[in-house]
């Protein structure tokens, strides 16, 4: 081991070289309020009324609703936003960014089997849906001086290179292409290395190397990054009705993965400084499961209570990546640029690895007033900090488990209601809150040995989504017409200091879904 460690840090970090973090982990926990117009509409909050496709992903019985055969297809146009605030010392800089996407985010059909009035049984249904379950699509920019309040020190990234680097027992170690070969060295301290933006400063009680940053001047900073792809998911649905007055549905689902990511970040310290970029790409696929019910416990009340219940998703992914930097320093007297990429060394970097995320537990109410008026409410529960990494092996990933902690339970609300002036039109409005995943004190915790060189973060706060939508129901055909605000704070962080200060970042989606299908 060229890395000097005590032994408990030793056992933490055994393995292969680390590459992933929560970060990732809980964009692919989440979900995106999205699916058909109507669902939409009415904020999702249909998990005990039914009767619409997209309530195949939150309670399966849903689809038992059913007593006609369905098929239908959205569309749907998305504005996104980008503000972002970062407050220096003496001065406020601030970054925006807007976007616009069109997107084919649903298709499904529902086919209905009577099996007849005189049995128990009533209806078998058996249904599929596609829909885009989470979209990540998002830019993300600030800049500013990187000054502190006096007695904290200069804050600059190439100190979270010189703390990866410390315990290298030779400099020699840092150096040449085999150097991103090895287990034991993490990207962020041989590209600092190799980019001359380190100096060595001393050693520690084992004999190993201690590190500093070459600058001792306050860094202006950039970063920007671009974020794209999403999950796409794949419900196979049978569900039964017994009575008119239980339901019961079980859906399995599958999920194709497609996330990619560009960062880059740019530390100015005048004439010299460095620009660091760095390319992600996790791909992968992951399947679950989920039961649920429906039940009228009054057979002449309009009054249903659901439940359901969702397995974890079990992904297996693959990450891949790769990094450049280019830097311009003073080797003696000569201001001199140097380029490290990580490519031309080494190629594409991948890792594989298991990820489970956390089980899901809903509860639902709906109610209907004669045929005019439906009502639904239900809660969400997922425990963020229960979710798990293995290597391809099965083995468990203990630095990124350990790192779990950091997450907390995730609520989610949602209210909605439909009323139809006429019984061919209806009007829809519809609201969901959920709460932050992450703990105050969370950070990117990057270990020695990571070959990530993203070292940004951003702590998502809580995600509110209001709707409204308008239907029409004909005798064969219907379309529905749906609108989605979503806004969520986020306190963002290009790297790990405790004296940086935080960005303000608000994000926003405005998204405009049609639905157009036949009932027959």
């Amino acid at each position: 081991m060229k890395k000097i460690m005590i032994i408990a840090a030793a056992a933490l970090l055994a393995g292969s070289a680390k590459a992933q973090t929560i970060y990732d982990a809980a964009k692919f926990t989440g979900k995106d309020l999205n699916g058909t117009a109507r669902f939409v509409g009415m904020g999702g909050a249909m998990s005990a009324l039914g009767g619409d496709i997209s309530t195949i992903g939150t309670n399966p019985a849903g689809i038992g609703i059913y007593r006609s055969n369905d098929v239908m297809t959205t569309f749907s146009f998305s504005a996104y936003g980008m503000e972002s605030t970062y407050k220096g010392l003496d001065n406020v800089y601030n970054s925006k960014w807007d976007k616009n996407r069109g997107g084919f985010d649903n298709i499904g059909f529902v086919f209905s089997s009577k099996i007849g009035n005189q049995t128990p049984l009533r209806y078998v249904n058996f249904g599929f849906n596609y829909h885009k379950s989470k979209s990540f699509y998002k830019n993300m920019g600030m800049e500013g001086l990187l000054n502190t309040a006096p007695g904290d020190g200069i804050v600059t990234q190439t100190y979270q290179m010189a703390n990866q680097a410390n315990g290298v027992k030779d400099s020699k170690y840092l150096e040449g292409r085999e150097a991103f070969r090895d287990k034991d060295l993490g990207w962020l301290s041989v590209l600092g290395w190799q980019g001359h933006l380190l100096n060595e400063d001393g050693k520690d009680q084992w004999g190993g190397n201690l590190y500093r940053p070459m600058t001792t001047d306050i860094p202006y900073a950039k970063f920007h990054s671009e974020e794209r792809g999403g999950i796409d998911q794949y419900d196979f649905n049978v569900s039964f009705n017994v009575n008119d007055r239980f339901y019961f549905g079980m859906t399995i689902g599958a999920y194709d993965v497609d996330y990619k990511k560009y960062s880059s970040y740019d530390e100015n310290y005048g004439e010299t400084g460095y620009l660091l970029e760095s390319w992600n790409k996790i791909g992968g696929s992951g399947f679950d499961f989920k039961l649920g019910a429906i039940v009228r416990p009054i057979e002449s009340s309009p009054l249903r209570f659901g439940v359901s219940v969702h397995s974890p998703t079990f992904y297996k992914l693959t990450l891949t990546t790769s990094s450049r930097m280019v830097s311009d320093v003073f080797l003696g007297d000569k201001l001199t640029r140097t380029t490290i990429d990580t490519y031309d060394m080494v190629g594409d970097m991948n890792r594989e690895y298991s990820f489970r995320t956390p089980w899901t537990y809903n509860f639902s109410l709906g109610y209907t007033v004669g045929s005019s008026l439906a009502i639904g409410a239900e809660y969400e529960y997922e425990n963020y900090s229960t979710m798990r990494f293995n290597y391809p092996e099965g083995d468990a990933m203990t630095w990124e488990n350990d790192q779990t902690s950091m997450l907390k339970g995730v609520s989610t609300v949602r209210v909605g209601a439909e009323y139809k002036v006429i019984p061919q039109f209806a009007f829809r409005l519809g609201y969901n809150y959920s709460t932050s995943a992450f703990k105050e004190d969370a950070f990117k915790n990057l270990p020695y040995n990571s070959i990530s060189t993203d070292t940004d973060f951003a702590n998502a706060q809580a995600l509110s989504n209001y709707t409204i939508g308008i239907g029409y129901r004909g005798s064969l055909l219907y379309a529905d017409l749906a609108y989605k605000y979503s806004t969520y704070k986020e306190k963002f962080y290009a790297f790990e200091d405790i004296y940086l200060n935080k960005t303000d970042v608000t994000n926003t989606r405005s998204q405009v879904l049609f639905t157009i299908g036949m009932r027959f």
